[in-house]
């Protein structure tokens, strides 16, 4: 079952199309990464998803019925990239505020926070000011009043901004858990490496439009170039063959792009022929990196194979 279904959004802000026509499906559980580079239109498809923004046209429909705003933001955490908490609260106090804005009780809300404060170390941060938290601490308690109530669609526009790569770690793995746990989240960064780590599906917008959507394997898949890692002590100076070409030539191993229909295996008889030892050998995939530049860019000359280590 899909927990939400966007059909043909529309968003136009004056002469600006924010949105323009885009539609996907994200299924219960898992984490799905919304990508595109800035002005893409991603923080516009976040806010109508959330009930800050309506459409101007096309239907959002959260666990099988028309998404409703006033009644069905309960069921969504929304972590903004711009971050809104009221710098003068005490951090305990802010967090039971914003529990109970969500429907906790009293009760329920202290639980909540008692439990999510002592897996994240911030037992002693009670009585302290947001304004008095550095980045990275204000970004943990964001996390937090996010999660705090249990929310089915959880969304987080870049969560790991401020954060030193413990805590980061600490926040990934919590992800990884409310997924495994049924939330499904909707994960929207710059970084690609986080996305290929974290994410199960991607969409990817550029320009208010969707242009690309599948899941993380398949998109790499799709745009592979039938280039291998071959591996070995001693390679051969000169290489002359009409089944390949060499993209990258170093010490101890060859990046090869097979020509035409030519097997890997084919490959490796070529090398064994000339009496290279093999120590390795494997496909070399396109990073999402190297995709979203091409994809965004609409050329093939970013591609940077070459620093596949």
């Amino acid at each position: 079952m899909n927990i939400l279904e966007l059909a043909n959004l529309k968003k136009y802000f004056a002469t600006q199309k924010a949105v323009d026509d885009i539609s996907f499906q994200i299924g219960e559980g898992g984490i799905f990464g919304l990508l595109g580079p800035n002005g893409a239109g991603k923080t516009t498809l976040l806010r109508m998803i959330t009930g800050i923004f309506y459409p101007d046209s096309g239907e959002i429909t959260l666990r099988g019925r028309k998404f409703d705003p006033l009644n069905d933001s309960i069921h969504i955490g929304y972590m903004p990239e711009e971050r809104g908490l009221y710098k003068k609260m005490k951090i305990g106090e802010q967090a039971l505020y914003l529990a109970r804005l969500k429907g906790l009780s009293k009760q329920d809300a202290m639980a909540s926070i008692k439990k999510w404060f002592e897996k994240l170390e911030m037992e002693t941060w009670w009585n302290k000011k947001v304004e008095d938290l550095s980045k990275g601490m204000s970004q943990k308690l964001q996390f937090v009043t996010t999660v705090l109530h249990e929310p089915k669609l959880i969304i987080l526009d870049e969560p790991f901004s401020g954060l030193d790569p413990v805590n980061a770690n600490l926040i990934k793995d919590e992800i990884f858990g409310l997924a495994k746990n049924g939330s499904t989240v909707i994960f929207s960064t710059h970084r690609m490496e986080q996305v290929e780590e974290i994410c199960d599906h991607i969409v990817l917008v550029n320009k208010g439009k969707k242009i690309l959507d599948g899941t993380v394997q398949q998109v790499k898949q799709d745009f592979k170039e039938n280039i291998y890692r071959l591996g070995a002590k001693v390679l051969p100076e000169q290489l002359m063959t009409h089944i390949f070409e060499v993209v990258k030539h170093h010490p101890d191993h060859l990046l090869l792009r097979l020509k035409d229909d030519t097997q890997p295996n084919e490959l490796l008889k070529y090398f064994i022929s000339q009496g290279v030892n093999i120590q390795s050998f494997n496909e070399v995939l396109p990073s999402l990196n190297d995709i979203f530049i091409k994809l965004v860019e609409g050329t093939a000359a970013t591609r940077q194979f070459q620093q596949v280590q």
